[in-house]
């Protein structure tokens, strides 16, 4: 793990050092950004001008899912997409003979290799409209929740990028996998209301499929307190499956990879 840490450090500072000569793509991340959050703000006071409460939450509680969604977009955006886009290529190019010859665990690398640092311009406005939530809401976060808070951000993101990665390795037989790649993205979006408003069917998809309820609404239950411990224990337990399950797939799919020298 921290081997990974130290990886993802050293290439991280090589993306931001690329990045920063293209200053420009700061402003039209920032536009784009404040253009999706002016319009999700529109929005939700629209829906709030006709009740006071949408599936049990109230305005300042979905501001606080809204923050979420926004962190979380910012973070797999940053983090996983970037990579996952250039392992897709990297299969359909053969060049990820390159990585797999490397004296590092092959799914590490390519899991650290790109770092789209304009994209964290979306984790800093979900941390500006979580501040505003919980100014509103008016709570008195304790350090336990918090921490609960955190953590379930965490378990959140990496059950994202375990159901990202598992999708990825369909690139090892079939050409074609950025339709499922956009289909994921645009899944995500769903993230922006609780998954409770929605039919029992997509709430389930959302749940167990892509797990955008966890990802999102869970953090955001921890955040006001919302959370049962019953619910804390089954995200960590579906946590670790999904990372157990997709490290598998992706030791099956580098099984059927020929590469470029096969």
């Amino acid at each position: 793990m921290f081997r990974g840490l130290e990886l993802f450090r050293l290439f991280a500072r090589v993306n931001v050092l690329n990045e920063v000569q293209y200053r420009a793509n700061f402003f039209i991340q920032l536009f784009q950004s404040t253009l999706m959050l002016v319009t999700g703000l529109i929005i939700l006071n629209v829906v709030f001008s006709y009740t006071q409460t949408l599936g049990g939450w109230g305005h300042a509680e979905l501001l606080a899912i809204y923050g979420v969604f926004f962190f979380m977009s910012g973070l797999i955006g940053s983090l996983v997409f970037p990579n996952m886009w250039a392992f897709m290529e990297d299969v359909r190019e053969g060049r990820l003979d390159f990585t797999l010859t490397k004296p590092e665990d092959a799914q590490v690398l390519i899991s650290v290799r790109q770092f789209a640092v304009w994209r964290l311009v979306d984790v800093i406005i979900g941390l500006v409209v979580l501040g505003v939530a919980i100014t509103q809401i008016g709570l008195q976060t304790s350090w336990l929740q918090a921490l609960v808070f955190v953590a379930t951000l965490l378990m959140g993101a990496v059950m994202i990028y375990s159901i990202i990665l598992m999708a990825c390795t369909l690139a090892f037989w079939f050409v074609r996998v950025w339709e499922m790649m956009e289909m994921l993205s645009s899944i995500f979006q769903a993230g922006r209301w609780p998954v409770g408003i929605y039919p029992e069917w997509l709430r389930l998809g959302l749940t167990y499929v892509v797990p955008v309820a966890f990802a999102v609404t869970v953090p955001a239950e921890a955040l006001t307190g919302r959370l049962t411990l019953e619910t804390l224990g089954f995200t960590f337990g579906f946590t670790v499956f999904l990372a157990f399950v997709s490290r598998k797939v992706w030791y099956f799919g580098l099984k059927h990879y020929t590469g470029a020298s096969a």
